[in-house]
Formats: structure tokens, C-alpha cells, sequence
């Protein structure tokens, strides 16, 4: 299955030309058209890399520790890794704490003190998967663009063997946006956003509406957090849960 879907990891992209603007614009903030809900996504949002490709992700609360979300063909390297994870104009390296290869799950560690410390959304998962029809939306870094927002829905439920029921939604997605975290209208999180559709009637053509998700659902954080917290000598209280 895998054969005809593209992981969205930023890949080597070639050379764009961009138009220079003309002309003195005076614009809005670029938050005006975003609800209370999708300003604290997009807040949480973050580019990961190694130095080489990149992907997205989201960084969270869970009690008293600071982690971020994301895909595991992002963060492909053996636990204990180091990985740049950057929002906005700040930045910091994050250690890849658990990787589930099988749902496409990853999850880093950003130890106490770092600059983006204060920053994340409230870990809330799904008690279950979202319905079809559901809005959702999320922020990623598609391609060499900079933090970019999206809404759309789930348009159905296809199930891989294996791993399960997966979501497609409706909605935008690129190579770069890989580990973008999707979350509903009340601020829940869906799932982990790590492919899209191919189709290769006369030659590769990506379907860029038509995107994967795994969710949430998939994610054990107690069993995630584990091997950290048996590491940590001063436990916090997410390891005392």
C-alpha cells in the first residue's frame, strides 16, 4: 500500500524563482481570519529537521513536561537523537523519547530550561476517532514555504493491514507537512498527519487534497514517556501519573 502514498518529509526541492512584491501593501495581521482555537495551534506549530530534509509538528503540554509531536519518518533516528525543532524566530534541540514506526508516531523530549520553554498546547487527545464530516484544522511547513494554516474534514476511514484504521481528510497537504498535528474545533487532538494519495495512470501524480492520518487513538503516553521517566533522576509529576 505504502507503494502509492508519499510520506510528506521535506525532500530536496528545486529551485523556485519569487516574484519580488510591488508596491507599498499595508496588510492585517496575519491571525485576523483565525479563531481562538486555530491561533493556539498554529502558535504550537514547529519545523523539525536533522540538517537535511524537514518535516512538522506540534509541541504539547503534558503535565509538567514539554514534548513535541510528530511522524516517525521525521524523527527516523535511533532514541536518544537530536533533532533542531524551531517556532517561529526560536529554536532548540528536542531528543526522540519514543518512535512507533508501525502508526508513523514519534514523540521528542525538550528538557526543562530550553527557549521555547512556556510554549504548547495542553496534551487533550480524542477519547475516539473523529467523524466523518468533522472539521479540523492544523499548521505546517509545507515545502520551502513558511508556517502555513489549513482547515478542512474527514472525508472517510480506509484501514491499512496492520495499522489499522487510518483518516483521510479533505484538506491541503505537502512534502514538508509530514508530522503536522491535526487537531478538531474544540482544540482535541485527531491524529498525526503523514501522507497523501498517489495516483500513477500515465506517471506520478500526487493527490495534494486527499491526505493520511494516524490517529491519536494509536498513542500510548504513559507507554511513550516510560523509558524517559525511568531516566530521569528528578521525576516530574507526568512521571508520577
Amino acid at each position: 500500500m505504502r507503494k502509492i502514498l508519499a510520506l510528506l518529509l521535506g525532500l530536496s526541492i528545486s529551485t523556485t524563482a519569487i516574484a519580488e512584491p510591488i508596491g507599498d501593501f499595508q496588510t492585517v495581521s496575519v491571525e485576523d481570519g483565525l479563531n481562538k482555537n486555530e491561533k493556539k495551534v498554529r502558535e504550537a506549530a514547529v519545523k523539525i529537521t536533522d540538517g537535511y530534509g524537514h518535516g512538522s509538528g506540534s509541541i504539547i503540554k503534558y503535565y509538567d513536561m514539554q514534548l513535541v509531536l510528530t511522524a516517525q519518518h521525521v524523527a527516523s533516528g535511533r532514541i536518544g537523537s537530536e533533532y533542531l525543532v524551531i517556532n517561529g524566530s526560536t529554536y532548540d534541540v528536542a531528543i526522540l523519547v519514543y518512535a512507533d514506526p508501525l502508526h508513523d508516531i514519534a514523540v521528542l523530549w525538550l528538557r526543562t530550561g530550553n527557549e521555547l520553554e512556556g510554549r504548547g498546547l495542553k496534551y487533550s487527545p480524542r477519547d475516539e476517532m473523529l467523524s466523518i464530516g468533522g472539521a479540523i484544522t492544523y499548521s505546517g511547513h509545507p515545502s520551502w514555504h513558511s508556517l502555513m494554516t489549513y482547515r478542512g474534514y474527514v472525508a472517510g476511514v480506509e484501514t491499512l493491514a496492520g495499522q489499522g484504521p487510518q483518516l483521510m481528510l479533505n484538506t491541503y497537504g505537502w512534502f514538508g507537512c509530514s508530522g503536522s498535528v491535526i487537531y478538531d474545533t474544540d482544540g482535541k487532538i485527531v491524529g498525526i498527519l503523514w501522507g497523501v494519495d498517489i495516483e500513477r495512470p500515465d506517471g506520478l501524480q500526487i493527490q495534494e487534497n486527499m491526505i493520511w492520518v494516524s490517529p491519536i487513538q494509536n498513542l500510548d503516553m504513559k507507554l511513550a514517556t516510560k523509558e524517559l521517566c525511568i531516566a530521569l533522576e528528578d521525576k516530574p509529576k507526568a512521571c508520577r501519573k
